[in-house]
């Protein structure tokens, strides 16, 4: 009888890994490593997932022909390519070759993945053929087309940035989005038709969940275009790779390039914008760079100390005329002074933003900070407006904004971590599609929402920190002195008494030893 396959959770396969890499590569070179051989497995297991179907649909004589893969979506895998040819090889003296020889047909045959996948990278890292072999086995061990959900690709990045953050010397909270995050926004912004562009896409999650909202909605995949911008030569492969096995047509431009220095869709006019920038980017330009910036027009220049209200400023101009943006930024960037606050006034009396919304703490792998997540909106106007085959009435909101606070949401998530539930994200998007709707069923409610007249936030010197408007109870005044008291009562009675327990245990030690305590 055949010893069935060990199944591994996926973390554990990826640090299996690292061990399998220790003493061999540097740890801030293992993602590198593991990813493109993760790809190839996923590819792989898409092909054969494929073929399988055609074999129970009575279509073996297919199995075969490019046109069958392609027209769901899956890349055909030659021979040379496959994951099973690469294991049949992994102990041989040229498993390095074969691997660059496997991405390498892999990337001709399919022009979406032109530039992604490294050259001749395997062979040039000189690896021991028993670690690389082992290392193969442990990547075996990876269901990758288990998790349908997440982004996989962002998920093993994220995953080797959270173990070697400190060698890498990485910034916070910038590469990947967490799940929930992304369809909150999604939900919230509903992005059914149009182009959605992301100024800093990273490895792709945000196109990847907003494009399972429209399946989910029953929309249709074919009315959205994607666009999308990446600096780090590395995470911008890493996207062609995610969305080119997910099927998503993609303008990520030609190459990885700056955003600000570099704009590669100076054209485009996005009517979503969804995107996790750098969290308060220093030093982004040079004092005498970009300071005339046409992305600025209206606008006092965006201050070199932080790139927050740079984002914000070229989030805007990318906004087509009923555009609507829901992005992130550290909480720092609703009060900011100076600069951020000429810029932040501005906004605000150009009717753009529509909502602010404070998440949880400890939603990121690669921060516990707390988190704004901003609506701005091109059209605030009342209007009628199809959305996914229905109609939906809009309200004038010009001179409103509405301010929801979340941090007591969030339900725990892999021990540390939290995560917005279905349910809880359904509170949210109810509560923000009512109040933009023209139904009158929105009404303020303490420590979670509030509708602000712009009269309001101009009295308060323009911030827009949440808890300046949304009502607070204070609970010390409502709170049942006598209930109080004797929960007080009783939790202090287990204490004494666990007290007094280690207490005596302690004396009885030191007696026991000869050294006996008297009190």
């Amino acid at each position: 009888m055949a010893k069935a396959k060990k199944q591994v959770s996926f973390e554990d396969a990826l640090w299996s890994s690292c061990d399998k890499l220790r003493g061999t590569v540097e740890p801030a070179e293992y993602k590198h490593v593991v990813l493109s051989l993760i790809f190839l497995k996923f590819v792989n297991d898409k092909f054969n997932d494929r073929k399988e179907k055609l074999k129970a649909e009575g279509k073996e004589k297919y199995i075969d022909m490019q046109e069958f893969y392609e027209m769901k979506n899956v890349f055909f895998v030659p021979e040379e390519s496959r994951w099973s040819y690469i294991m049949e090889n992994a102990r041989q003296t040229d498993i390095a070759l074969k691997i660059d020889t496997a991405l390498n047909t892999i990337e001709k045959q399919n022009p979406t993945l032109k530039g992604a996948l490294p050259d001749n990278y395997y062979s040039r890292l000189g690896i021991d053929v028993s670690k690389l072999a082992a290392l193969l086995d442990e990547i075996n061990n990876i269901q990758t087309t288990a998790d349908k959900e997440n982004d996989i690709m962002g998920r093993v990045y994220e995953y080797f940035l959270t173990k070697f953050a400190l060698q890498e010397g990485k910034g916070k909270g910038e590469f990947y989005t967490p799940k929930t995050v992304v369809n909150l926004i999604a939900e919230m912004i509903e992005p059914y038709k149009g182009k959605i562009y992301d100024p800093c896409c990273g490895s792709g999650g945000m196109f990847v969940q907003s494009l399972k909202f429209v399946e989910n909605h029953a929309g249709s995949t074919k009315d959205i275009s994607v666009y999308g911008q990446e600096g780090t030569s590395t995470t911008y492969k890493m996207a062609k790779m995610n969305l080119a096995i997910r099927g998503i047509p993609c303008d990520l431009g030609e190459k990885a390039a700056n955003t600000f220095t570099n704009d590669l869709h100076k054209d485009l006019r996005a009517d979503f914008i969804m995107a996790n920038p750098p969290f308060n980017q220093k030093d982004w330009r040079e004092e005498n760079e970009l300071t005339q910036d046409s992305r600025w027009d209206g606008y006092v220049v965006p201050p070199t100390s932080n790139a927050n209200y740079g984002w914000i400023l070229h989030m805007v101009s990318k906004l087509s005329q009923n555009g609507i943006a829901g992005f992130l930024l550290a909480n720092g960037a609703l009060s900011g002074e100076g600069q951020e606050l000429e810029i932040r006034k501005q906004l605000i009396e150009n009717n753009l933003v529509e909502a602010i919304v404070i998440l949880p703490r400890n939603l990121f792998y690669t921060t516990d900070i707390s988190v704004t997540l901003w609506i701005l909106n091109k059209n605030k106007k009342a209007r009628m407006v199809q959305q996914n085959g229905k109609m939906r009435k809009f309200r004038a909101r010009e001179d409103e904004v509405l301010f929801m606070d979340l941090r007591q949401m969030g339900s725990p998530y892999e021990k540390k971590y939290v995560e917005l539930t279905q349910e809880e994200r359904n509170k949210v998007t109810g509560t923000f599609h009512n109040w933009q709707n023209d139904n009158n069923d929105y009404q303020n409610v303490p420590e979670f929402c509030y509708s602000a007249k712009k009269s309001e936030i101009v009295e308060k010197g323009y911030t827009l920190v949440p808890s300046r408007y949304i009502e607070f109870v204070n609970h010390d005044e409502t709170a049942d002195f006598d209930t109080t008291m004797k929960t007080l009562q009783t939790e202090l009675t287990d204490l004494l008494k666990q007290e007094e327990e280690s207490k005596k245990e302690l004396l009885n030690v030191f007696k026991d030893l000869g050294y006996e305590i008297k009190l």
